[in-house]
């Protein structure tokens, strides 16, 4: 406090105990200003300390911030690592079937070997997509139009009407979410 605000409050005091018949000696007016100056001090010591805690979780926020964000960036760029992992057996597997080919003299014998691998390998696809959660359209089921892509349609006494006929294109989805539509042809 400056000393013109102390002198004035000391003045007041004095003039407070003069109407009431006190009489108040000024030592008793320098403890009054000592005790406000101790609070004062207490009061400016304990403002800094909340400034300086202030500014110390303000940094650990923005630190927190930044941090997650690099994590975020980290997980989108490498969120399909798992799924490329698993194609990996997917690529031997196609490896193994030209490999089986070479050097084959019979055709016959070839033929079988390389229809072998392409299942293999159709069959290792289709495992590892559907550990992914991407699982074929169903052909047997109603025409749906969420899921499948009606190309044509033609009358049929063996299946009712609204029915999948033929399939053109297998469809895909991803969870509930369609990838690719299966392309059909419908009863009427």
């Amino acid at each position: 406090m400056s000393e013109q605000t102390d002198k004035e409050l000391q003045e007041e005091q004095l003039l407070n105990a003069e109407e009431e018949g006190i009489e108040i000696t000024n030592e008793e007016a320098d403890a009054d200003e000592q005790a406000v100056e101790n609070e004062f001090d207490l009061l400016q010591t304990e403002l800094t300390s909340l400034k300086d805690k202030y500014a110390r979780v303000h940094a650990d926020f923005d630190n927190i911030k930044k941090r997650l964000e690099r994590e975020k960036y980290t997980a989108v760029e490498y969120a399909n690592e798992k799924f490329a992992k698993d194609m990996i057996p997917v690529l031997d597997a196609l490896d193994g079937a030209m490999k089986s080919s070479e050097g084959e003299s019979d055709k016959a014998e070839l033929f079988d070997k390389l229809k072998e691998g392409i299942e293999l390998t159709h069959k290792s696809l289709l495992t590892q997509l559907e550990k992914h959660g991407v699982t074929m359209v169903s052909h047997d089921e109603p025409f749906d139009p969420n899921i499948h892509n009606a190309i044509q349609a033609m009358d049929s006494d063996e299946v009712e009407s609204g029915q999948i006929v033929q399939t053109f294109q297998t469809g895909y989805k991803y969870k509930n979410r369609p990838l690719r539509e299966a392309m059909v042809v419908v009863a009427n």
